[in-house]
């Protein structure tokens, strides 16, 4: 119908019934897609990316490769910052571990590594048993399980021919725990046990405990700042260490991760890192030094 033919009085209604009906239309589709929105159900998000990398600062994170993936990462401790220009602060004397950690699915990683410090060789898996989600049947942390174990080869046999295979044997078992707070802060603690086969008596036990309490926090898109602390629960007495505490500085540059890191540890496996900490942070016995990631993509 065309309004101009209309009678000038009718114009008016017209016009208004017109509104009316776009009205009721619009309103239908919208109320369509109310219906429709609310008959969606939501969908349980996982959380990703608590850690950039598979290390806090020497220690392990909850984060695993994805399957498929392989890590190269190449560990470096140089000596004690405090030791003085005549070993150029620690430059002159450097420790370095080699490993490879591959992905056998989202949730399953296995590492091997070989340390120059004491000449240590170890393997170890880990599994993300759960993983921090939002939605429905969310949960609130990430909870990885690590299982290591490592061979050390100094002294060499035929320099004491009384220490047999069983006695350069160490196990380690943790429970890396972590949530995280917001796309900025995780926080992570990780229960260990460290188990010696041989030791000495009279500073340590075989079986040795620790509380490990680190956390990251995002500064920029590829930078992070990292903290670690490892409690020792049963700590001798007598023993020569101490507990090590490490800050880093995570560096994100396409497939690398670059990180540098401040720490009284030298050593940077699980055994060195717990419990032969040599020096007091506090005290200046710093070690410099970095991690250096490259992440291959072995399989679609």
């Amino acid at each position: 119908m065309n309004l101009i033919n209309l009678p000038k009085t009718l114009t008016p209604i017209a016009s208004i019934i017109a509104i009316l009906i776009f009205c009721a239309d619009v309103s239908g589709q919208d109320d369509l897609l109310s219906e429709l929105q609310q008959s969606k159900k939501p969908e349980k998000e996982y959380t990703s990316a608590s850690f950039k990398g598979t290390r806090v600062v020497n220690g392990h994170s909850i984060e695993t490769k994805r399957s498929g993936e392989l890590e190269f990462i190449i560990s470096h401790r140089f000596g004690r910052i405090n030791s003085g220009a005549y070993n150029l602060w620690g430059l002159d004397d450097a420790f370095i571990r080699i490993g490879l950690e591959y992905g056998v699915t989202d949730k399953l990683g296995i590492g091997v590594g070989r340390s120059s410090f004491n000449k240590i060789f170890d393997g170890y898996l880990k599994y993300k048993v759960l993983q921090q989600s939002s939605g429905p049947g969310s949960f609130p942390f990430t909870l990885t399980a690590f299982v290591s174990t490592n061979i050390q080869t100094v002294p060499k046999a035929d320099t004491d021919p009384s220490i047999d295979f069983a006695d350069r044997v160490t196990g380690n078992y943790q429970l890396l725990v972590a949530r995280k707070i917001n796309p900025q802060l995780t926080i992570q603690i990780s229960p260990t046990l460290v188990h010696i086969n041989t030791v000495d008596g009279s500073v340590a036990d075989n079986d040795q405990f620790a509380l490990g309490i680190s956390g990251r926090q995002k500064i920029t898109k590829s930078v992070s700042l990292n903290a670690e602390y490892f409690l020792r629960l049963n700590r001798h007495e007598n023993t020569p260490y101490y507990n090590s505490l490490g800050l880093g500085i995570d560096i994100e540059t396409g497939g690398h991760v670059f990180q540098l890191i401040f720490s009284n540890s030298q050593g940077v496996i699980e055994r060195t890192l717990v419990t032969e900490t040599a020096g007091q942070f506090f005290d200046g016995d710093i070690h410099f030094g970095f991690n250096i990631t490259r992440t291959f993509q072995l399989k679609k």
